[in-house]
């Protein structure tokens, strides 16, 4: 029997949304098959009986559960769904040392540990589970949905390719064999100063935004205006604070995560507002995976006009709920 490590977890509202009366919270952990333990918030509807459809969230890239996928969790629950919104390893309440590394080997682990407890929980169906993942862990909710037949439903929102952003760079302007051989110079001499120190270096998260200069692209000022404002400031995420370790995300360079979505047969929704810097990882997503898909006809692509990157971390008059709802009604059934 796999069992999970003591994680320190209280029941407190810690979040950076507010409560809902017609939802039950409660605090749980599972295990990867790597033995780190993770730390989630369950939500469920209040007067729910027998077995519901479930739904694991996760995401954004460097957020934890108390932001972004607890608010979505939060929601589904209390349109009928039973959902978790959890921390990825290394990260928040989760285990695993040392602490702020991201993989995309572990990452999409996590989604798939979260499907192993669902699967096993007495009040959810095992036969009918989705995942939501927001910004990176779109791209992994994707990933995750490609290898894991268990995943009937998933939704993609506001959605990076982790793996193309860290080796082509943003709108692929590092796209060469000379930019990345001088990522890999810096991250491996980083690695060498590391290990002589005996501690990692951390990469620096999101500024203040009277830190920016006013010529700083708008997404970065979007971020700021989020992680760095009490809109969605909480001091266990990773963004928000000092950042990843610098060396925490070399693995990306060159283990890209989408290479076989389009073999998905599963049902999946992609969610993207036009106006968002990232727009073009949810439309590349969505061409790539419905290309020589013969299941191409469950795939859906849903541009929300106006709407920018972050406008779906909280904003409930932007992101669409109502959509996500009756999909996942339709595709978990």
């Amino acid at each position: 029997m796999i069992r999970p490590a003591e994680l320190k977890l209280t029941n407190e509202w810690d979040k950076t949304f507010p409560r809902d009366e017609r939802v039950l919270h409660s605090k749980v952990t599972f295990v990867n098959r790597y033995g780190i333990t993770l730390a989630a918030d369950m939500y469920s509807p209040k007067g729910a009986d027998g077995r519901l459809p479930a739904i694991a969230v996760c995401g954004p890239f460097g957020a934890v559960k108390e932001q972004v996928s607890g608010r979505y969790a939060q929601e589904m629950a209390a349109r009928g769904f039973l959902t978790i919104a959890f921390d990825p390893s290394f990260t928040g309440k989760s285990g695993g040392e040392p602490r702020f590394m991201a993989s995309p080997d572990i990452n999409t682990e996590d989604l798939q540990a979260a499907v192993d407890f669902l699967s096993a929980s007495d009040d959810a169906d095992p036969e009918r589970i989705g995942v939501i993942g927001v910004c990176g862990w779109g791209g992994m909710a994707l990933n995750a949905a490609a290898i894991d037949t268990r995943i009937k439903a998933t939704v993609a929102s506001t959605m990076y390719d982790m793996t193309r952003v860290n080796a082509n760079g943003y709108f692929d302007a590092e796209d060469s064999e000379q930019a990345r051989h001088e990522k890999r110079l810096a991250l491996n001499a980083q690695r060498t100063a590391d290990y002589k120190n005996g501690e990692y270096a951390r990469a620096g998260g999101v500024p203040d935004p009277e830190a920016l200069p006013e010529d700083a692209p708008k997404f970065m000022k979007d971020y700021a205006a989020y992680y760095r404002t009490p809109l969605g400031y909480h001091p266990r995420s990773v963004g928000g604070n000092a950042g990843w370790n610098t060396t925490g995300c070399i693995s990306f360079l060159n283990q890209p995560i989408l290479r076989y979505t389009n073999e998905i047969r599963s049902a999946v929704l992609i969610i993207h507002g036009e106006d968002a810097h990232s727009f073009y990882f949810g439309k590349d997503a969505y061409e790539n995976m419905i290309n020589g898909n013969r299941y191409a006809f469950n795939k859906e692509f849903m541009p929300i006009p106006g709407a920018c990157h972050t406008d779906l971390y909280y904003r409930m008059d932007v992101i669409p709920f109502d959509k996500m709802e009756s999909f996942f009604r339709e595709n978990l059934k």
